[in-house]
Formats: structure tokens, C-alpha cells, sequence
């Protein structure tokens, strides 16, 4: 054979036995994992991610994972928390496979080859279950007040269930949480009750100290005023005090300087007539008219300027009362202020948590009491059920007993009594075996009827009330022995009563 075609044909069985084995080997993706099965050294399966590996041809094959993150949406309602309120808590989960290297076999052995609808599906049980978990061992308050602690919870009872089947958590949202009765909305409304009430009760201090001050300054204001206006009264009162002396001073000035005029002409004209001394007394009555005008006037305005003086105090008193007077109003607006916060405000909050408890007992003894009937509805199902079954062998068992008897019911009823005979001869022993009869006493005055004493009545009667075994016996098709029931007596027939005449 040619040297050169052996040289190519060794090429090309090269050529092409190295590109089969380069396409043997696999590089696995950051955003996958490569499952490597088959004969892999002991083990169920080799994960690698990140790298890459050799696959054998035949005694080996492989797959992939896929990390992509997988959004589930769980909205869980009527789940029930620990005070037995059922609450709606719409969440919405981010979980994707695990890249851990345990979890990553466990991941091969559970997921592999299943799409992500289905890897969904196997994921809400989980979290449904876990998500209702939390729940009841939390109060509303808690889930509602305290996120932190409720996220915490979910991520770490979901994550190690998730584990379990090769996946991880990576996030949860809670985007809502209502309940059926009301109870969180109540209590929100009480948060925003209490939140508007301390600040009105803010708002009311403030303008309590506004006014407080306002009334205080009015006050000092109008003592202010008022000093100030009394100072000036009794200035002005001084004043024209002053005025008025000064004016009597100078008449009196005056009057002395005419009587020492009239003095010195007297004494020049001591020899003066009668005429003279009349224009003296004259004078004289002039003056003392005089002096009773300016103790007159005088003495007016001295009274004047007291009662303007007194006026005016009086004044000043009044107006510092209304001062006071406002000054306690205030006061008393504030302290009812006070009042109405301290007292009716937490009166109003313990009515909305009474009325708020009270619903709550209200839907906890609805839900009881619906449990409670459902039990009762399920035994009297089962006790009617088990009726059913025994009435239904009895009738069974009656049409067997029928059979037996060729068909005839009267001969399958003598034989149902006949097993009833034993009974109910005990039931009639036992109805007259505690009787007891001390003495009997009959007093026999021998006026029985049908030449019979009422003694003989009185036993025949008594014979009478027990009912015979022969008829007992005939009822159930039987017939006792001869020796005890004797012969057969044969009644004579009845005499036809006589015709009654007619009446006309």
C-alpha cells in the first residue's frame, strides 16, 4: 500500500479522533450546574459549577441545571395565627437551586430533568405549609408591628424545607396583610386615633400657656393703666387743692389790706358823721358776705376732688376684678382642657380595644361553635350510618329467616316468637316476682252476686289478671301438652236470647 495514503489516512482517523474527544469535554456556565452521571467514581452523580469536565463516551452522560432565580407567587388566606384570627398574607417568593455542594446532589437527585413549572409546583406546598406555620405561632400584632422578626421567621422555616430539596431561598416579599374581621384596620385606626389625639392635647397645652400669658399681660397691663390713671387723678386733685388755697390766701391778703385801709381812715376820721360809720357796717357786712362765699366754694371743691379721688379708685378696683376674673376663666378652661385629655381621651381608646376584644371573642366563639357542629354532624353521620348497616343485616336476616320458612311470613313470625318466648315469659315473672303480699284482709258480708261470695270474686278476679300460658302458647302457633291444659271442652252453644216484645 502507498506510504502517503497510509500517512492520511492516519491524519484523518487523528484529526478525527481528537475532535471527538474535544467534544467530549463540557464547560458548564456560570448560570448553570453540570451534572455528570453515570460511572462517576461511587457516587449517584458529580455536580460541577463554574468549571468543566470530561464525559466518557457510553459509560457516561450529562445534564444541566438550571440557576436562573424562580419567582413564586403565595397568596395565603385564611390563615389562622395564634389568637384563632384568620388572616390574608399575600407574599411572593424568589427561590433558585442551591449552588452548595450538598444541596447541589441533593438538587441532581430531586430536580433534574423537571421544568420550572414543575419545580414551582413542588415549591408551593412547601411554602404554603411553612408560611401557615409562622402564622400560627405569631399575633397579629406581631406579623403587622414586627416585619423583621415575621421575614426572619418565614426565610429561615422555608429555607431548611427548600434544602431538602436542593433549592434556596433568596428572598420574600410581603406585600399586604388583612384579616376577615377588621382587627388590623381597627387597630391602625387606633394608632391614628392616638397619634391626632396627643396632638390635640399638644396643640391644647400650647394654647392653654398662649392664653395663660395673654391674660397675664392684660392684667399687668390694665394695673398699669389704672396706677397710671390714679396718679394723674390725684394729681390733678392736688393741683387744683393748691389752686383753690392759693385763691383764699390771696382774698384773705386782700381783706386784710382793706380793714387796715379802713382802719387808718376810721382813725384819720374819727371825727367822721353817721354816714361815715354807715358805709363802715356796710363794709363790714360786705366783707363777712365775702368770707362765707370763699369758705363756701372752699369747701365744694374740697369735696369734689374726695369723691373724684374715691371715683376713681373705684374705678382702678373694678377693672383689676376683671382682670382676676378673666385670669380664672382661663384657668378653668385650662384645667378643663386638662381634664378632657386625661379622662375622656383614654376613656375613647379602652371603648375602641373593648369594642375591638369583643369582636374577637365574637369570631373565635363562631368558629368554636362551628367546629363543635361539625363534630356533632360527623357522630350522628357515623350513628346513622351504623343504624343503616344493622337495619339492613336485620332485614337480610329476616328475609333469610322468610326463605327458611318456604315463603310463608306466618311461619317465620312463629319462629321469631318462638326465640321471643323465653323472654318475654321472663319479663312476666319478672314484672310480679317482687310483690309482696303480707296479709290479705277481705271482709265477706255473703252478698256476692250469681250465689257466689265476694271472696270467691275477689280470687276468680285475681286468676283472672294473669294471662293463661295456653293463650300465650296459641299465640305462637303452638299447643301445650293434654295432661297440662286437660280436654278440649266443647261450648255449648249460647241460648238465643228471648225477643223482647215490641213496644207499642
Amino acid at each position: 500500500m502507498d506510504p502517503l495514503i497510509l500517512i492520511v489516512v492516519a491524519t484523518v482517523v487523528a484529526f478525527v479522533t481528537i475532535l471527538a474527544l474535544v467534544s467530549r469535554y463540557k464547560r458548564c456556565p456560570s448560570d448553570k450546574i453540570l451534572v455528570v452521571y453515570g460511572k462517576t467514581g461511587g457516587t449517584s452523580a458529580r455536580c460541577i459549577h463554574g468549571g468543566g469536565a470530561f464525559i466518557w463516551p457510553v459509560i457516561q452522560d450529562y445534564a444541566y441545571l438550571d440557576l436562573k432565580p424562580i419567582s413564586i407567587e403565595a397568596n395565603l388566606t385564611n390563615a389562622l395565627s395564634r389568637q384563632n384570627i384568620r388572616v390574608d398574607v399575600p407574599c411572593r417568593f424568589t427561590i433558585a437551586i442551591s449552588t452548595d455542594t450538598d444541596t447541589m446532589n441533593t438538587a441532581a437527585e430531586r430536580l433534574l430533568g423537571l421544568a420550572h413549572e414543575q419545580i414551582q409546583e413542588l415549591s408551593k406546598d412547601i411554602l404554603f405549609g411553612q408560611l401557615r406555620l409562622v402564622i400560627a405561632t405569631m399575633t397579629i400584632e406581631e406579623i403587622n408591628s414586627d416585619r423583621d422578626k415575621f421575614l426572619e421567621s418565614i426565610s429561615k422555616n422555608v429555607d431548611s424545607e427548600l434544602k431538602k430539596i436542593g433549592l434556596k431561598l433568596i428572598n420574600v416579599n410581603v406585600t399586604d396583610i388583612k384579616d376577615e374581621s377588621g382587627y388590623i384596620e381597627a387597630l391602625g385606626k387606633e394608632a391614628a386615633a392616638k397619634a391626632i389625639n396627643e396632638a390635640k392635647i399638644s396643640v391644647a397645652e400650647q394654647e392653654k400657656i398662649g392664653e395663660t400669658g395673654k391674660a397675664l399681660a392684660d392684667r399687668e397691663k390694665d394695673v398699669q393703666i389704672a396706677d397710671t390713671q390714679r396718679d394723674r387723678d390725684v394729681k390733678i386733685a392736688i393741683t387744683n387743692k393748691n389752686r383753690e388755697v392759693s385763691i383764699a390766701e390771696a382774698a384773705k391778703d386782700e381783706s386784710i389790706g382793706k380793714a387796715e385801709a379802713q382802719r387808718d381812715t376810721r382813725v384819720k376820721t374819727s371825727e367822721a358823721n353817721a354816714i361815715a360809720i354807715k358805709g363802715e357796717n356796710e363794709a363790714k357786712i360786705s366783707i363777712a358776705q365775702s368770707d362765707a362765699q370763699r369758705r363756701e366754694k372752699e369747701a365744694e371743691a374740697l369735696r369734689i376732688a374726695l369723691a373724684s379721688e374715691k371715683v376713681q379708685s373705684a374705678r382702678a378696683l373694678e377693672e383689676a376684678y376683671l382682670a382676676e376674673q378673666k385670669a380664672e376663666t382661663a384657668r378653668a378652661d385650662r384645667e378643663r382642657s386638662t381634664q378632657n385629655a386625661n379622662v375622656v381621651v383614654p376613656a375613647e381608646i379602652a371603648k375602641q380595644r373593648a369594642i375591638i376584644e369583643a369582636q374577637a371573642e365574637a369570631e373565635r366563639i363562631r368558629e368554636q361553635a362551628k367546629g363543635e357542629a361539625d363534630a356533632i354532624f360527623a357522630k350522628m353521620d357515623a350513628e346513622a350510618k351504623g343504624l343503616y348497616e344493622i337495619l339492613t343485616k336485620q332485614a337480610e336476616g329476616y328475609r333469610e329467616v322468610v326463605s327458611a320458612a318456604g315463603g310463608d311470613p306466618t311461619k317465620a313470625f312463629q319462629l321469631l316468637l318462638i326465640e321471643k318466648l323465653p323472654e318475654l315469659v321472663k319479663t312476666q315473672v319478672e314484672a310480679v316476682k317482687n310483690i309482696k303480699i303480707d296479709k290479705i284482709t277481705v271482709w265477706d258480708s255473703g252478698q256476692g252476686e250469681n250465689g257466689n261470695g265476694s271472696t270467691a270474686n275477689f280470687v276468680s278476679g285475681m286468676m283472672k289478671t294473669v294471662p293463661p300460658l295456653n293463650e300465650l302458647f296459641n299465640m305462637a302457633g303452638l299447643n301445650l301438652p293434654t295432661y297440662l291444659k286437660g280436654e278440649d271442652l266443647v261450648e255449648p252453644p249460647k241460648p238465643e236470647e228471648k225477643m223482647k216484645p215490641e213496644e207499642e
